[in-house]
């Protein structure tokens, strides 16, 4: 028997993380803010969504620390709030990048990806890679086995 299977799942990490960012306009948003966009109105534009979800998943956001709200004033317009990533928020970046590859690989178009990551330094493609500390790479689910940590607990 696995050894997993004795411990609960009811403080996953995975179901936390989902519970923060695992709704669909959530990550389109992130997406938009990792392209550069910043403002209410270009979230709403770019990504299509209703207004009032917009702004409850922006609040979800801000209060998880994953985006700052800024204020920015444009002359001769009313004080308006920017969003702005964090250092918390940035860390989702492979995420999203893990999500890109795997659509570009199951559900692009058949004239390919939208769009194509490549390292600013040196042109090459950029891709979400499974790495140990160690430094072994391109390791995929049949290469890591998962041990109970320090939150586990036991079944009752």
């Amino acid at each position: 028997m696995d050894d997993r299977t004795m411990f609960s799942a009811e403080n996953c990490s995975i179901a936390r993380t989902l519970q923060v960012v695992g709704e669909r306009w959530s990550l389109l948003i992130l997406r938009e803010a990792f392209y550069g966009n910043r403002r209410f109105e270009q979230f709403q534009r770019r990504i299509g969504v209703a207004r009032n979800l917009l702004a409850s998943r922006l609040t979800t956001l801000v209060e998880h620390g994953i985006l700052d709200r800024e204020t920015y004033q444009e002359p001769g317009q009313r004080a308006r709030q920017e969003y702005r990533l964090t250092d918390k928020g940035r860390d989702l970046y492979p995420i999203l990048v893990a999500l890109l590859d795997w659509g570009d690989r199951h559900v692009a178009d058949p004239e390919g990806p939208a769009i194509l990551l490549s390292h600013r330094e040196c042109g090459a493609p950029v891709h979400a890679e499974l790495r140990c500390d160690a430094g072994h790479g391109h390791l995929t689910a049949r290469d890591v086995t998962g041990t109970p940590g320090p939150g586990a607990r036991l079944l009752a």
